[in-house]
C-alpha cells in the first residue's frame, strides 16, 4: 500500500509517531484476540446502544472477575478490600502454607538434581 503524498503536516506527524512509538508501546497494551463475528457484532451493538467503550467493557469484566475470585479466596478478598488485619488462626495457616511450599520446592530441586546427576552432592 502506497503512502499518501508528503505534506508538511504528514511529515511532522510521521516524525512525531516515530519518536514516540516506544513510549506509546510501553504505556499501552493490546490483547490481540479474536472472537466469532456474531459475538463481536452483539458486543458492539450493546456498547453502541449504551454509549460504552471497549475499554470500559474490559475494566468492568476485569472487576467482575476479581469479585468472583474474591468470593472463593478470603485472603485475596481482604487484600482487594484493603483489609490487612488477619486473625491469628489465618496467620498461622498462611505460615504453615508457606513452609509447606518451601519444603515442596526443596524436594523438587533435590529430585531434579538426582535426575540430572544421579546423586545429590
Amino acid at each position: 500500500m502506497a503512502r499518501k503524498e508528503d505534506t508538511p503536516q504528514r511529515v511532522a506527524y510521521r516524525k512525531y509517531e516515530e519518536l514516540h512509538k516506544q513510549e506509546r508501546k510501553a504505556k499501552c497494551g493490546n490483547f490481540q484476540t479474536m472472537i466469532p463475528r456474531e459475538q463481536l457484532e452483539q458486543i458492539n451493538s450493546f456498547l453502541k446502544k449504551y454509549r460504552l467503550t471497549k475499554v470500559q467493557l474490559i475494566y468492568a469484566g476485569y472487576k467482575a472477575l476479581l469479585d468472583e475470585v474474591a468470593k472463593n479466596d478470603l485472603q485475596f478478598a481482604k487484600i482487594m478490600d484493603g483489609y490487612d488485619d488477619f486473625f491469628a488462626s489465618e496467620l498461622e495457616s498462611m505460615k504453615k502454607e508457606r513452609i509447606k511450599e518451601k519444603e515442596e520446592d526443596v524436594l523438587k530441586r533435590e529430585h531434579s538434581i538426582q535426575d540430572n546427576k544421579g546423586e545429590i552432592r
